[in-house]
């Protein structure tokens, strides 16, 4: 979203121009302008950011918990094609087992993608990564101090702190979630969001850490949402939606295609007919 120009070492594009720049005026104005220094305009802005994108990140999070909720309510129908797919020993059995689940969850409106779309998070990356380089790249951030701790250099206090708020907030995430296989899939990215952060808290300095800090403490704000209000909602109206229309539970073969072969192909694929074939052309050459 946002590229470095190689001559003179500054935040250039669009993105950065419309949103980035603007962003990095106001965490001058409010560090400068208003004496409260840079370490408190950094988490100042990226709290008015969050604040803004947060509507996206709820509706994010409304069809992720919708999809959700959907998935525990047909537990009992997909569980048969999902049993089918581990059991699957071959590739053939894999692609078909895969294709009766999808069938089976297309037929039940539930997307393979988890009903999220990537508009919404498209949508948030142009701020994530103007806000990114606005922490990094706004004069007077290298050089500045926030309780003793020198933003232009990488903080191990600070990536420490990121490091726990974001492995809450993915233990956060996991609440609420029935189904055995989709909780087993989110358990990876419970590690690895904080461990890459971490990574990156390493390599960065403090004041991209501070603005990490703040958006754990928005994630976390958020995750809370989703859990007391957002999912007990979401339950309520999946439950009412299958009591009025209840699903069909049929077994793991009921979408699968029919491949065997018609009659006139079997007839001609009989090992009899091969030996008539090899017997004619046999006589042919003896009469030769």
């Amino acid at each position: 979203c946002v590229q470095v120009d190689k001559a003179t070492g500054q935040p250039t594009g669009f993105i950065w121009n419309t949103i980035g720049a603007p962003m990095a005026e106001a965490i001058k104005y409010f560090a400068t302008d208003q004496g409260l220094g840079f370490g408190v305009a950094i988490i100042i802005v990226t709290i008015i950011v969050r604040l803004i994108i947060l509507p996206l990140g709820i509706y994010q999070s409304w069809k992720a918990t919708l999809h959700s909720e959907k998935m525990n309510a047909l537990k009992h129908v997909l569980e048969p094609h999902q049993t089918r797919l581990k059991e699957a020993t071959t590739q053939e059995e894999k692609l078909e087992a895969q294709q009766a689940l999808f069938a089976a969850q297309k037929e039940h409106g539930i997307s393979m993608f988890g009903g999220v779309g990537c508009f919404p998070i498209l949508l948030q990356m142009p701020f994530f990564s103007a806000l990114f380089f606005a922490a990094q790249y706004t004069n007077g951030v290298a050089s500045s101090t926030f309780l003793g701790i020198n933003l232009g250099k990488p903080s191990l206090a600070l990536t420490l702190i990121v490091g726990v708020l974001y492995y809450i907030q993915s233990l956060l995430s996991l609440h609420g979630i029935e189904d055995e296989t989709q909780k087993a899939q989110m358990k990876s990215a419970t590690y690895m969001s904080p461990i890459m952060i971490v990574v990156f808290s390493f390599m960065s300095p403090a004041a991209v850490t501070l603005y990490w800090v703040v958006g754990g403490f928005v994630q976390i704000l958020q995750q809370f949402i989703i859990n007391f209000f957002i999912r007990p909602y979401m339950k309520k109206r999946v439950a009412e939606e299958y009591e009025k229309n209840p699903p069909k539970t049929m077994s793991a073969n009921a979408y699968l295609k029919d491949v065997t072969p018609k009659a006139s192909q079997a007839i001609d694929n009989r090992p009899n007919n091969n030996k008539k074939k090899k017997n004619r052309n046999a006589g042919k050459q003896r009469s030769r």
